[in-house]
């Protein structure tokens, strides 16, 4: 057992449409939005150690206390206890800073990884209470389902919002900070469209004109390349196109494979990092022994 090597992935998601309603006395911010996957992933090998170590490919990013990761193992650490040391290594590919979850998907990775190395038992309203501080998408990457995330995120109305399309995503290689896209935000407490009705019922026809990404209005004037990747988007033939959560990564919803295909290699030969997913694509929650 103490040599096992556990293996996993961590996925991205992307926002289906963001309704920012009201900005609260916490300084958090009451929100609605669709969440759905990507096949964009980061991938996990953990193993017992005789300390406690992070391990990133990417040396840009930090390993210290900063990092969700190792925030999720000293909150599992302080409030249930862990038996073993643990070296986690992460093949990172997932951009930062561009709206797609990746922290929060560590982090919730992290906190059922060592939940079922250690055999806790927790469930996972167990685990979603554990990590109400560590970032608001955390839960809905806990539950591993799709839906509507309400308040600061933490209420997820578990609905089936995979797009049965193809998605093509892109990072624009410039980071978007969370705090000044809703700084810079004016809360709309009522919306003109009913969110749930829009992924729901309306035919994805209609959602340029009716399902919105409310921060894309402080974000686009200081990250022009996002706007623009919205508009390129659309003139390689998306149906529908977003900036996904506060940026800076947009996304397009593409109907026909070749057209997607071809969104998918054009953005890649400008060297911004994209990725293509699959119509109705489910995520493998499944952590597994290293054989």
């Amino acid at each position: 057992m103490a040599n096992d090597v556990w293996i996993a992935d961590s996925y991205a998601k992307i926002n289906l449409g963001l309704h920012v309603l009201e900005r609260l006395p916490t300084g958090y911010h009451a929100i609605e939005t669709g969440m759905c996957f990507l096949e964009w992933r980061d991938h996990f090998e953990v193993k017992q150690a005789r300390e406690m170590k992070l391990e990133m490919d990417d040396e840009n990013i930090p390993t210290d206390d900063s990092n969700l990761i190792n925030k999720a193992i000293e909150t599992l650490d302080r409030y249930i206890g862990l038996q073993h040391n643990y070296l986690i290594r992460v093949d990172k590919r997932i951009p930062a800073g561009a709206g797609l979850g990746g922290g929060s998907s560590n982090a919730a990775l992290t906190l059922r990884m060592l939940n079922k190395i250690e055999d806790l038992g927790l469930t996972d309203d167990e685990l979603i209470d554990l990590s109400r501080d560590l970032g608001a998408d955390v839960p809905f990457f806990i539950k591993g389902k799709t839906g509507i995330a309400k308040g600061i995120g933490h209420e997820i109305e578990q609905l089936d919002l995979q797009p049965n399309f193809w998605i093509v995503t892109c990072f624009p290689n410039e980071q978007s900070s969370t705090a000044e896209a809703y700084q810079n935000c004016v809360p709309d407490p009522e919306p003109e469209f009913d969110l749930k009705k829009i992924l729901t019922e309306e035919h994805i026809d209609e959602w340029q004109f009716i399902l919105n990404n409310d921060l894309e209005r402080s974000v686009f004037p200081r990250i022009n390349v996002s706007g623009n990747m919205k508009d390129q988007m659309y003139e390689f033939g998306a149906t529908y196109a977003s900036m996904t959560g506060s940026g800076s990564a947009v996304y397009g919803i593409f109907e026909q494979d070749f057209v997607a295909t071809n969104a998918y290699k054009g953005l890649l030969e400008l060297d911004f990092p994209t990725n293509l997913t699959r119509p109705g694509f489910e995520p493998d929650y499944g952590i597994y022994r290293k054989v």
